[in-house]
């Protein structure tokens, strides 16, 4: 990931609006590559959902590149009211997941606080034309006029990507949704909230797309007397080969792995990951920081990567005392922590992602800089998303943070961090070395040098 003879990574495209006047509505909340990576989601604060495809000329060019064109945009969620409990629903997209291809169409999960939308992206590049009962503009014709009957021929017409709502999935969430995921089986999904995770069935037929609404709690951690609550769920997610299995992460540092094969509610798990603590970090922020705010299973299965406030660690399933390796994102904050609380920005919730070949590891921090750590080098880089470095195949420079003493050149102090300025959201291609971060309104798509 480096210069030394590991990936340098350099700048492809920047998408979204370079004005300083940002709205709320525009911040990206969620990016996702669907399961072979030709097309690329994001979704944001104001419920819309845009779709990129990759450019195929820069893919076949030699050296491939990495580029996105824009391919589909939706509204996919609109603000709501709960009159029961008199609450605002946001149309802010938490998360986006894709379901592998089945048919030309392609078929993707959305959601916000509460309601999941399973949408059907389709393409249409031929029309109607030739009706017997109405003109082609669509106004109808009256019946005794007609002389003759015509037989419907189908004209090619422009390209149109129609994307239309297959299943509305509501009403089934007391808290606000963190999570969904799709199972390997293709054919069930689970979504998590604060206290309860539900099991959702999706059945295929051959003439369509239906669902059943076969819904059913999994875990529910919520306790008789919500005074005893200790802990809230974070994140949920299925094997990726295994489609019994599923693990949950909390804001006490824990992991649950639960096996769907044991019981129908998932309240006692199989195994429980976690690291013990070490005394001489404990402090007030202790419990805060050692919140789990994402969780994902390794492309192969074997491993599973968890994010707290400071940290990256990597987890084998087959040890649950400890993580296998661990990777300091952000160590110099620690010092920061009382101002970090004061600002929330200590509530932050950082995802992580793996490459395609489950070798390295993504994240992002503070500055709109983002970390990767290559586990088998153990070497580390720190980059930055930013407007300067926006020209075509420029080569990203390591970022560093200096604590204390004299900066050096090309170090940036951490008194002079914008903490305003956060990558949250990352995703890597499933097999080539491109990778998207949303910084803010924009999104970064970078790749490999050569």
């Amino acid at each position: 990931m480096s210069g030394n003879g590991e990936i340098q990574w350099s700048f492809s495209q920047v998408k979204g609006t370079l004005d300083d006047d940002v709205t709320e509505a525009d911040i990206i909340s969620c990016v996702e590559f669907n399961n072979d990576g030709e097309l690329l989601a994001t979704g944001d604060k104001g419920g819309r959902v845009v779709i990129f495809q990759r450019d195929q000329s820069s893919k076949n060019s030699l050296p491939r590149r990495g580029e996105y064109n824009v391919y589909s945009t939706f509204q996919s969620h609109e603000p709501e009211f709960d009159y029961l409990k008199s609450l605002e629903i946001e149309e802010k997209i938490n998360k986006i997941r894709w379901l592998k291809r089945r048919n030309p169409a392609h078929f993707l999960l959305s959601t916000n606080d509460k309601t999941i939308k399973l949408w059907k992206v389709s393409e249409r590049d031929k029309r109607v034309e030739g009706y017997n009962l109405k003109e082609e503009t669509g106004q109808l014709r009256d019946p005794s006029l007609l002389t003759a009957l015509r037989v419907p021929v189908m004209r090619p017409m422009e390209l149109m990507v129609e994307a239309s709502p297959r299943r509305i999935f509501a009403n089934a969430h007391t808290y606000h949704i963190n999570s969904i995921s799709v199972n390997s089986d293709q054919e069930t999904y689970l979504s998590a909230d604060d206290l309860r995770i539900n099991l959702w069935h999706l059945e295929i037929t051959d003439q369509s797309f239906s669902i059943l609404y076969l819904n059913i709690h999994i875990v529910d951690i919520k306790p008789t007397n919500m005074e005893e609550l200790t802990e809230v769920i974070t994140a949920a997610e299925f094997h990726p080969v295994e489609c019994n299995i599923f693990v949950y992460s909390s804001s006490k540092g824990t992991i649950r792995l639960c096996d769907m094969r044991q019981a129908a509610l998932c309240d006692q798990h199989a195994k429980m990951f976690e690291e013990p603590e070490d005394p001489t970090n404990r402090s007030f922020f202790s419990e805060i920081i050692s919140s789990i705010s994402d969780v994902k299973f390794s492309n192969s299965g074997r491993y599973m990567i968890s994010r707290d406030y400071l940290s990256v660690k990597v987890w084998d399933l087959h040890m649950d005392t400890k993580p296998v390796e661990s990777y300091q994102v952000h160590e110099y904050l620690r010092s920061k922590l009382c101002s970090l609380y004061e600002n929330d920005c200590i509530f932050d919730k950082f995802e992580c992602c793996w490459n395609g070949s489950d070798s390295n590891v993504m994240t992002g921090s503070y500055n709109n800089f983002f970390r990767m750590f290559d586990r088998n080098s153990k070497r580390d880089v720190t980059l930055e998303a930013s407007r300067e470095i926006a020209k075509p195949k420029m080569v990203l420079k390591p970022r560093k943070v200096c604590t204390g003493g004299k900066r050096k050149k090309d170090e940036i102090s951490v008194d002079c961090l914008d903490f305003n300025k956060k990558i949250l959201h990352t995703t890597w291609h499933p097999t080539d070395n491109i990778i998207a971060v949303a910084a803010t309104n924009n999104l970064y798509i970078f790749q490999d040098k050569f």
